[in-house]
C-alpha cells in the first residue's frame, strides 16, 4: 500500500510515491513515467551499502541498465568538486542525453544529483530516491538543487524538477537517531507555517513517530509532502509564496556556516532557526509567549537543539546578509503567526529584535 500525490507544475507535473517497502516497485515507477533505460545511481558509501544493491537489483529486473556514482558522505562534500567528479564520471562512463540519473540518499546527494542533471549537457532527467526523513519531507521535493560554497549554503544551483519521487519509509528503519531527529525539524516546520491540527498531531503521535511506527511515518511524510507541494504549485521559482518555507532556514544556514558545514546537521540548524524566528515573531508581537514555548518543547522532545551557539551576533547579521532573500541589502525572514500560519517580513533594522530573541532563548 502507498500514497500518491502529484505536484502540478504543468508539463513538468511529477508524481511522489509514499509507502512502505516500495522501493522493489522502483521499475514499474520508472517505467510509467517513461524514464530513460540507462541510468547512473548516484549515492554515498552508507547508503549504497544499505541499499545499492537491493536498487540495482530491482532496476536490472525492471530491464535498465544501471552503474553507480559513488560521491564522499557528507555536508562538506556538497561542493563544485564533488559535482565536477559526477561530471568525469558521466562523460568517462558515455552517458548521453538518453540517459538519466537516479539520487539514492539524504539531502546532499539529491541536491547535487539535481545539480548534476540540470546542467550535464544541459539536462537530463532524473528521479528523487531518498532515504532520510529531512530528504523524504523536504529537499526531494520541489526541484530545488545546489551545491554550497564556502561563502554560504547552496548559493550555486538551479530550479530543475525531478521526473518522480519515490519514498519508501523502511529506509528510516537505518538511520540513525540523529538523522532522524534533524528530519522532524523540518516536519514541525510545516505544522507551525501551514497547519495548526497537523501541529497538534505532531505533539499527540511523538511516541509513534520515535519509535518509527510505518503508519505514523507515512502520515507525517505525506503530509509534509503535500503541504509543499501546495506551496511549490502556486510559486515554483521562489518569487513569493514559495519562501515561506525557508522559515528557520535563515538564522539556520547561518549557523550551519559560522559552524562549519558538517558540524550540525541541517535540520539542527533549522530547528534553532525556528525557535529564533519565533522568538523574533514574539517580540514583534506576531505570536505568544506560550506559542513560542510549545514550538520549543515540541523540537526539544524530538531530540533538537534549540538553543543558538555563542557567535557574536555581527557575525550572524553577516552570515544572513548573505541569504538568498536578502533583497536591496534589507533582510527578508520568515515569522510565525501564531502556530498554523506565517508571513515574509522585511527588517531594516534586525539587530535589536536578534538580539532579544537570542538572549531570551538562552535565558529558556
Amino acid at each position: 500500500m502507498f500514497e500518491e500525490l502529484t505536484v502540478g507544475l504543468g508539463d513538468r507535473s511529477y508524481s511522489i510515491r509514499i509507502g512502505e517497502g516500495i522501493l522493489a516497485e522502483i521499475g514499474e515507477a520508472l517505467q510509467r513515467v517513461r524514464f530513460p533505460r540507462r541510468v547512473a545511481v548516484i549515492t554515498n558509501p552508507t547508503v549504497e551499502a544499505l541499499y545499492g544493491g537491493e536498487l540495482l537489483r530491482h532496476l536490472a529486473a525492471a530491464g535498465y541498465r544501471a552503474e553507480t556514482i559513488v560521491i564522499p558522505d557528507g555536508e562538506e562534500f556538497k561542493t563544485l568538486r564533488t559535482l565536477e567528479s559526477i561530471y568525469t564520471a558521466l562523460i568517462e562512463g558515455g552517458f548521453d542525453r538518453s540517459s538519466g540519473l537516479i539520487a539514492l540518499g539524504g539531502g546532499v546527494v539529491g541536491d547535487i544529483t539535481g545539480f548534476a542533471a540540470a546542467t550535464y549537457l544541459r539536462g537530463i532527467p532524473f528521479v528523487q530516491v531518498p532515504t532520510t526523513l529531512l530528504a523524504q519531507v523536504d529537499s526531494s521535493v520541489g526541484g530545488k538543487t545546489a551545491v554550497n560554497h564556502p561563502l554560504g549554503k547552496n548559493l550555486i544551483g538551479a530550479f530543475y524538477q525531478p521526473r518522480h519521487v519515490h519514498i519508501d519509509v523502511a529506509t528510516l528503519t537505518t538511520l540513525p537517531p540523529r538523522e532522524f531527529a534533524a528530519g522532524m525539524a523540518e516536519v514541525v516546520k510545516y505544522g507551525v507555517i501551514r497547519d495548526r491540527n497537523f501541529f497538534d498531531w505532531l505533539v499527540g503521535a511523538r511516541e509513534n513517530l520515535q519509535r518509527l511506527d510505518r503508519q505514523s511515518l507515512v502520515l507525517a511524510v505525506n503530509r509534509s509532502c503535500q503541504i509543499k507541494a501546495n506551496v511549490v504549485e502556486n510559486d515554483e521559482t521562489e518569487s513569493s509564496l514559495r519562501a515561506i518555507l525557508n522559515y528557520g532556514h535563515t538564522f539556520g544556514h547561518a549557523v550551519e556556516a559560522l559552524a562549519g558545514y558538517g558540524h550540525y546537521r541541517h535540520g539542527e540548524a533549522v530547528a534553532i532557526g525556528i525557535c529564533v524566528a519565533a522568538a523574533v515573531s514574539c517580540e514583534l508581537g506576531l505570536c505568544r509567549a506560550e506559542e513560542v514555548a510549545a514550538i520549543r518543547a515540541l523540537l526539544v522532545s524530538f531530540n533538537l537543539p534549540v538553543v543558538p551557539p555563542a557567535f557574536p551576533l555581527e557575525d550572524y547579521l553577516r552570515a544572513m546578509g548573505r541569504d538568498k532573500k536578502v533583497k536591496e541589502g534589507v533582510l527578508r525572514v520568515i515569522l510565525n503567526c501564531g502556530i498554523g500560519d506565517c508571513q515574509i517580513r522585511e527588517l531594516s533594522d534586525p539587530e535589536p529584535l536578534f538580539t532579544a530573541a537570542i538572549a531570551n532563548l538562552s535565558e529558556g
